[in-house]
């Protein structure tokens, strides 16, 4: 995922197989693409928003890694579930068709996963925190058999990639589907919604400000529901999101 400061989502159309085009540094589905030069992840966009705005998006994002670091966490006592901060801080530049251009502060993670999440997870929150030294990356998840997965890393802007302790978790309000949200946060502080970017009945994502270690920040953060997520009366409703295409030329 690539993330900004502002609310510049877009969404893409799952497609056939005959869409996807691979190699090394560069991974091309329809007309989109993402490519690593060695020093910089371009993402070339050419898609159509999501309704109820049926309307082109297109233009180009580029994300330049302050550092790449090789760190790779498992998610699951066996490894099915990973996840890779590829680049936690991270300058980028963004330039749609919509009149959306700026630059700022990103970062690039990906999650990878041999079995579907709702097979494993009830539950998990995520957030990636600026700080003023580093950045801080909180992982809080539950697991259907009862367990918990608690993580806090804080990686320097030289790609050095640490575990370290946080704050208590602390729920702060819901979104508008009622789905229960929380973070880490000094001890009597709260949490609060600054924008909300993804609203959803089984998933929450929006820019949150918290105190951590004294200092007030304003983060990335995702609450996801794979309890709701396994209704089978919710997960029709991505179909309305995420058109499919079966055929591409």
């Amino acid at each position: 995922m690539v993330t900004t400061g502002r609310n510049g989502r877009f969404t893409m159309t799952d497609r056939g197989r005959a869409a996807l085009l691979q190699s090394p540094d560069r991974l091309q589905i329809g007309p989109s693409s993402v490519t690593w030069t060695g020093t910089e992840l371009v993402i070339e966009v050419d898609e159509w928003g999501a309704p109820p705005m049926v309307t082109p998006v297109r233009g180009r994002v580029v994300l330049t890694p302050r550092a790449v670091t090789q760190t790779e966490v498992w998610l699951t006592p066996d490894g099915a579930h990973l996840w890779r901060p590829f680049a936690p801080i991270a300058d980028i530049e963004v330039n749609l068709t919509q009149g959306h251009g700026w630059r700022g502060h990103g970062y690039f993670d990906a999650n990878f996963g041999s079995r579907a999440l709702e097979a494993d997870f009830s539950f998990w929150t995520w957030g990636r925190y600026p700080l003023r030294d580093r950045a801080l990356c909180i992982y809080d998840a539950e697991l259907r058999d009862g367990r918990h997965f608690d993580l806090a890393v804080e990686i320097t802007p030289d790609g050095d990639v640490r575990e370290t302790t946080a704050p208590p978790r602390t729920r702060f309000v819901r979104n508008p589907w009622a789905l229960r949200r929380e973070t880490r946060a000094d001890p009597g502080t709260t949490p609060r919604p600054r924008l909300s970017l993804l609203e959803a009945p089984f998933y929450s994502r929006a820019l949150v400000e918290t105190r951590i270690d004294g200092e007030t920040t304003v983060g990335m953060h995702e609450a996801l529901d794979l309890a709701r997520f396994r209704s089978p009366l919710l997960k029709p409703m991505l179909a309305l999101r995420v058109p499919r295409r079966a055929r591409w030329p």
